[in-house]
């Protein structure tokens, strides 16, 4: 899958994102179109190899962002 080849549910990930830093559960509460966490984790796996999100822990929580 390449950067021009994103389906609507990677999108909407990147839109959430792309408004503010969020944990994986808070990813899944705001895209109403994935209804389960384990969509969420390979979704962000796929844009982290695409080059177009990264994460970081802050007090012991995971936050991805959005750096395309």
């Amino acid at each position: 899958m390449t950067k021009g080849n994103l389906t609507n549910k990677h999108e909407a990930v990147i839109n959430a994102l792309k408004k503010e830093h969020l944990t994986s559960f808070q990813i899944l509460n705001k895209v109403k179109s994935i209804s389960l966490i384990l969509v969420v984790y390979t979704i962000i796996d796929e844009l982290k190899k695409m080059g177009l999100i990264k994460s970081y822990i802050k007090e012991d929580i995971k936050y991805h962002y959005c750096i395309a």
